[in-house]
């Protein structure tokens, strides 16, 4: 399980740089975005070419930010059962939905996805629109992004079952900067748990 660990920290670091890029990925798709419109409006000027780079920066953002999502376990999860359940519970849960859902599902994008990505890079097809670009980076990026989401399900599966095992303290990786949001919500849950079990505890002690 140590080795397994280390590949996991691993593939953390990989989808925290990767978490990076994605974010400069967003800062060039709004400047591109930005100045598209400006030179249309005022210089009357527009090309195929701005549009198609800004839907391409989009995917990119999309289908590569996926595995740094799960890293930062900020996917979307049914709160309100979530916090009523322990924490070995939630990790058992995910542990079975990583192993019969999302990696199931990588797998068979990855496998459906790559040929048309390959047909595109041999055959060099372009954009149907005038001056339109090349379309095999845009195709690239679904193998591409979920295979990284692979890589970060078989990350978080090995954190799942170390937890379960009792060799780690969190059933994720913890991390110091989150969202003032994420923070609040994360004391909320807490601050309810404590008045439940509370309650619990004194409807123990008025029970004759």
């Amino acid at each position: 399980m140590t080795a397994l660990l280390a590949l996991s920290r691993a593939i953390d670091q990989i989808n925290e740089s990767v978490g990076k890029l994605v974010g400069w990925l967003v800062l060039a798709a709004v400047l591109i975005s930005s100045g598209n419109a400006i030179m249309r409006k005022a210089f009357d000027i527009g090309s195929n070419a701005y549009l198609e780079i800004q839907w391409y920066l989009f995917a990119a953002v999309f289908m590569l930010g996926s595995g740094y999502v799960f890293l930062r376990n900020a996917h979307v999860r049914i709160d309100f059962v979530s916090t009523k359940l322990s924490a070995r519970t939630n990790a058992i849960i995910d542990t079975l939905g990583i192993l019969l859902f999302t990696i199931p599902l990588c797998l068979i994008l990855i496998y459906l996805s790559w040929p048309v990505f390959e047909r595109a890079w041999v055959s060099g097809e372009m954009s149907q629109n005038a001056g339109g670009l090349i379309r095999w980076p845009a195709l690239l990026l679904i193998p591409l992004g979920f295979g990284i989401l692979l890589l970060q399900c078989l990350s978080e599966l090995i954190k799942r079952i170390a937890f379960l095992r009792g060799q780690r303290a969190h059933p994720f990786t913890e991390f110091e900067d989150k969202l003032e949001e994420q923070k609040f919500a994360e004391a909320l849950a807490a601050e309810a748990a404590a008045r439940e079990q509370a309650r619990l505890v004194a409807q123990r002690g008025q029970t004759p």
